[in-house]
């Protein structure tokens, strides 16, 4: 077995132990299929899935080395800014699940292609956009309490339809998906990558700023900007 396949077999054994985990919290706690305004589980399985998900980041960080930490810092941040947004706390804890994998689809994607140290062609980053797609397949028929292959399949869509995988306008999108994108990207341009070296915090906040209204949602981007600037929040945080 190749270095790919047990990569695909342990993240297939990670989403058997989350799905064993909420199949047995749901027998013991049958409100959980309640509405998302009431607590879905109790606070030790929800801990016991953020450390599966938590393992599933370690497992695809393995295979792009220059994302090490990006799952944490990414739902983290998200976290926060669903927190900030006042979202309800089981929202924000939904979204920082997502975060931590939201990148499970790239195990789909070669390594190579993933590591390249120079701009991608036009055909391999069509195969990077795929793992939208992918990660919403391999999550989908998880009993999560949240929409959480759902914001996987949104992360890299954009208000106003110039995402992927699906051209998603504003409206159509979730407030947390809207929230996960930005928080992609403010960690994205942060830190290094493959091709270019981390281009650090200020610059991600000029992207977001300069997108405001146009890829990325006005009321998020604001909060991420006045958590970072205002309140000194720090991304290396959980």
């Amino acid at each position: 077995m190749n270095d790919e396949d047990k990569t695909k077999q342990n993240i297939s054994y990670k989403l058997e132990e989350i799905r064993l985990l909420l199949n047995e919290a749901d027998k013991s706690a049958p409100e959980m299929k309640r509405a998302l305004s009431a607590s879905p589980m109790t606070e030790t399985v929800y801990r016991q899935l953020l450390e599966a998900a938590q393992a599933i980041a370690e497992i695809v960080e393995t295979r792009d080395p220059c994302k090490a930490e990006h799952h944490r810092r990414v739902a983290g941040l998200a976290h926060a800014i669903g927190t900030e947004m006042n979202l309800k706390k089981d929202q924000s804890d939904g979204i920082r699940t997502a975060g931590l994998v939201h990148d499970i689809g790239k195990i789909s994607v070669s390594a190579d292609i993933l590591n390249k140290p120079t701009r991608l062609t036009e055909s391999e980053f069509e195969l990077v956009k795929s793992h939208a797609q992918s990660g919403y397949e391999m999550l989908k028929d998880i009993a999560f309490p949240w929409p959480i292959a759902r914001m996987v399949l949104e992360h890299h869509e954009r208000i106003n339809g110039s995402g992927y995988p699906n051209g998603k306008t504003g409206d159509q999108l979730l407030m947390e998906s809207r929230i996960l994108a930005v928080s992609d990207v403010v960690n994205g341009i942060s830190y290094h990558r493959p091709y270019r070296p981390a281009l650090g915090v200020d610059a991600a906040l000029y992207d977001i700023r300069g997108n405001r209204g146009i890829l990325y949602d006005p009321e998020v981007v604001d909060t991420c900007l006045r958590l970072i600037n205002e309140k000194k929040y720090k991304m290396e945080e959980d």
